[in-house]
């Protein structure tokens, strides 16, 4: 069982997961107090100094995301896999991480804690993804690319073999990636080019 943190449309998705598993949710949590129902589950304020277990938090946004995990008292479920996606040997998937419809994560990856794989992206052989990492739909990381913390790939990006992403970066939508990555940078296009740093987050 699982409970879910955050009322969002993210959430909807999360919980079409569960489904797809026969996965329960026990409750869905929210802070904002005029949120009343989703998807036919009354949503809850989380009480201070009460402990929510088997968390996924159902947030798309990577920053706010680790302020979440980090901020709250929560305890983070197991990683949750659509049945529909294909999960090759030896893959690890950190506690908190979705695994979304069709994707497809081939052996030996390894998928940190509180990542987003979004539809239908694909995590070939020997990737391995820090935590708080989102991968967009349909977005493709070739063999042994590795991604840092907080990364954003964009939808119908791809990443060629071997490259490193640093932390907090983010690539945009359909952007071709052929060269490593620093920290922070934004880059977009094909082939990609780092436009200005910033990312989502820094320190």
């Amino acid at each position: 069982m699982i409970n879910i943190y955050a009322a969002s449309g993210h959430a909807k998705v999360v919980l079409d997961i569960a489904k797809s598993i026969d996965l329960p949710v026990v409750g869905v949590y929210d802070d904002d107090v005029s949120l009343q129902q989703i998807a036919g589950f009354h949503i809850q304020q989380p009480q201070k100094g009460v402990k929510i277990p088997n968390i996924i938090i159902a947030i798309g946004n990577n920053a706010v995301r680790k302020t979440i995990a980090q901020g709250k008292d929560l305890t983070l479920a197991a990683g949750l896999v659509h049945l529909s996606a294909q999960v090759g040997g030896a893959v690890f998937i950190g506690k908190g991480s979705v695994v979304m419809a069709n994707v497809v994560i081939n052996n030996s990856a390894k998928i940190g804690e509180n990542c987003i794989l979004n539809t239908s992206s694909v995590v070939e052989h020997d990737c391995e993804l820090e935590d708080f990492v989102h991968v967009s739909p349909n977005a493709t990381l070739a063999g042994g690319v590795s991604v840092g913390e907080g990364t954003h790939i964009g939808a119908n990006a791809v990443v060629i073999p071997g490259i490193k992403i640093g932390k907090w970066a983010v690539v945009g939508a359909g952007a071709v990636i052929l060269r490593d990555i620093p920290d922070y940078a934004v880059v977009v296009g094909n082939p990609g080019k780092i436009i200005k740093y910033g990312g989502e987050k820094r320190g």
